[in-house]
């Protein structure tokens, strides 16, 4: 027998970078929009925020569907290693489970949205996407330049 316990939402290594990453995410798309206003761009600025708050969702729409099925795959496996399980497998509900599978269909119906009553050019929602790969440059960068800060 092998006496491991089993936490749910223990910290993992790089829980810090994911964190970074949805903070910047939400920063550069932030920052972007502030600039886009400041140059009296009301329409860009909404479609920049818009965007970035989309990537941020589906960020972290992903992070918490893999969470998730991560935790209910060492569920099962410290279940098969004890003789007695503890009752429930998994506390996470059935909609985290749609959401990782859905997510693109959400941030599609949430461009859609945006486009269609906001009104912004549909150029400045995919940049304010792509906060979330500049996000993920920048992070990693300063994981490189300082691991562990």
């Amino acid at each position: 027998m092998n006496s491991r316990t089993y936490v749910p939402e223990a910290t993992v290594a790089g829980e810090q970078v994911l964190r970074r990453i949805a903070a910047l995410t939400l920063g550069f798309g932030l920052a972007a929009a502030a600039v886009a206003l400041a140059q009296h761009h009301m329409d860009w600025a909404k479609g920049l925020a818009g965007g970035a708050v989309l990537a941020w969702l589906n960020f972290r729409w992903l992070r918490r569907g893999i969470r998730a099925l991560v935790d209910r795959a060492l569920a099962h496996a410290n279940a098969a290693e004890t003789t007695v399980a503890d009752g429930k497998v998994s506390g996470y509900p059935f909609v985290t489970y749609l959401t990782l599978l859905f997510r693109y269909a959400l941030v599609g119906l949430g461009v859609y949205v945006i486009f269609n009553y906001l009104h912004v050019p549909l150029i400045s929602i995919g940049l304010g996407l792509c906060a979330f790969v500049a996000a993920i440059l920048t992070a990693s960068v300063w994981e490189i330049v300082r691991p562990g800060q």
